[in-house]
């Protein structure tokens, strides 16, 4: 079966709208806050409408379905088109010098990484920083399954498109109709962005950094407006302990906040990635907080000194803070964790590889998957002894079909092959092996900040251009899981059937 490209560019397309009416936006806030590149925000935003318009208008005339095979070149190639149109604001603004530069920006902010080159935020126009924040909003969850809502008037059905962006092994689906799925997430993803950004304004921040930040801790993603991250707050404790619960809501699968706003607790009780999600929260924040406390001097690698509350206090919410924001990897940073002690540093670098909940904006490996791991490992010992015993592996109380189980197994192994290729091919450019390790793990998580030159303190300018292009890569592959992008590179994806 040939592929439909009509269909593929008419979608296209329609992303390519809603990216020039995001630019809009962008520069009505550029508008507002008189910061001189209105004009050119503008006209980025135009183009682009017009380039989607024209695309949508010449392939009007195309099959309504779209297959599988379709949905993986849609979702993929959604991603590209929309991080090379959205380079646009940059390039017109010169706010960001060369086009890799720009593009590398722009991929991060839409795979949700948080990895920036630029050396001051703080001297960006108003409406550059908010279209940067505006990008991680929009791939938070998905521009895909934003238009999968509207689908309907163009008379498509999108469950392939859902199935190929959704994030973890599977696509929990709250309602029969997947557009209305996807209407009930972006609905919960809304209000939790205008309930963090309303909190962050009453605890101190101003508007203008409020809503940025609102919109980079429910995507995940870790852009901020200030050049030390969320430590310019380490005065204002209040701020930080918010941020830290809109990152672990944004790190647990939103198809629980659904049944949370239904009042079915019990399923979130029951949930066993729930479950699982907290307990490693609580007890690598303990862990980290007691070396903290007995061996680290937060202060000496924090931009303010912290000790507002007592060091107990001090030493918890760094530990919590760092925990939740590599976890789920948003990327915020309270203080340069790498400066605290080489066991913290390595705790730290382990936690890259863990990912928050399926069904949630984070990035990386995801919970269930390694519970997933870790049964079907236990169970091994049961199958040695009982070579002719079936057993199962059993998640949220019901068998788990053996395919997912391999899907799963797959999946792991791709993860570390790509992690150590990423990790050689950045070593190729003479990055120290710290570092190498550190950006792969960073930029195939998403998670933003990584290690040695490419710490939490420092940014990705130092990069050359051709590492860039790799790292925009790995953010592209982790953040729509690995086979969305990589079945594209097999002989059979393309044959004719």
């Amino acid at each position: 079966m040939k592929l439909n490209y009509k269909i593929i560019f008419h979608f296209l397309g329609l992303l390519l709208l809603f990216n020039g009416g995001f630019m809009l936006l962008s520069s009505l806030v550029s508008f507002l806050y008189e910061d001189g590149v209105t004009s050119q925000i503008f006209y980025a935003g135009i183009i682009t409408l017009i380039i989607g318009l024209i695309g949508m208008v010449f392939t009007r005339n195309h099959k309504k379905e779209i297959n599988k095979r379709e949905g993986y070149v849609v979702v993929t190639f959604g991603w590209i088109i929309m991080s090379l149109s959205g380079t646009l604001p940059y390039i017109l603004t010169q706010s960001i010098p060369g086009f890799s530069n720009a593009f590398f920006e722009t991929m991060s902010g839409y795979t949700t990484t948080g990895a920036s080159i630029l050396n001051d935020i703080e001297a960006m126009p108003k409406g550059i920083l908010f279209w940067r924040s505006l990008t991680h909003w929009i791939g938070g969850m998905g521009i895909i399954v934003l238009a999968i809502a509207i689908l309907p008037l163009l008379g498509i059905g999108g469950m392939q498109l859902f199935a190929a962006e959704a994030p973890g092994p599977s696509g929990d689906k709250l309602h029969p109709r997947i557009t209305d799925t996807a209407k009930r997430l972006w609905l919960i993803y809304f209000g939790y962005t205008a309930a963090e950004t309303i909190l962050l304004q009453v605890a101190g921040m101003s508007f203008f950094d409020a809503i940025n930040h609102a919109l980079c801790t429910l995507s995940t993603g870790g852009f901020s407006t200030k050049n030390a991250s969320v430590a310019h707050w380490n005065g204002q404790p209040v701020i930080q302990y918010i941020i830290m619960l809109f990152m672990f809501l944004a790190g647990t699968n939103f198809v629980l906040s659904y049944f949370a706003f239904k009042g079915r607790v019990q399923k979130i009780i029951q949930d066993e990635e729930f479950k699982l999600y907290f307990k490693f929260i609580a007890v690598f924040t303990v862990i980290g907080a007691l070396v903290i406390y007995f061996g680290a001097d937060v202060s000496a690698s924090s931009v303010d000194h912290p000790m507002v509350l007592g060091e107990g206090e001090s030493a918890f919410r760094h530990s919590l803070f760092q925990v939740l924001a590599i976890i789920t990897t948003t990327g915020f940073v309270t203080a340069d964790y790498t400066m605290w002690t080489p066991f913290l540093m390595v705790f730290f670098f382990g936690l890259m590889f863990l990912g928050g909940s399926a069904g949630s904006t984070s990035g990386g490996v995801k919970v269930v998957r390694h519970l997933i791991l870790i049964k079907n490992g236990f169970l091994e010992f049961k199958r040695t002894l009982h070579p002719n015993a079936i057993v199962p592996v059993r998640y949220n109380k019901k068998a788990i079909n053996r395919f997912i189980v391999f899907n799963v197994l797959a999946f792991f192994i791709l993860y570390m092959l790509s992690f150590i290729i990423g990790s050689l091919v950045f070593s190729m450019f003479d990055i120290d092996f710290k570092s190498a390790i550190g950006l792969s793990a960073s930029t195939l998580g998403n998670v933003g900040p990584a290690l040695g030159d490419f710490g939490p303190v420092n940014n990705y300018a130092p990069l050359p251009p051709l590492a860039k292009w790799w790292a925009s890569f790995l953010m592209l592959i982790g953040r729509l899981e690995l086979f969305t992008v990589l079945i594209l590179f097999t002989p059979f994806f393309w044959r004719n059937r």
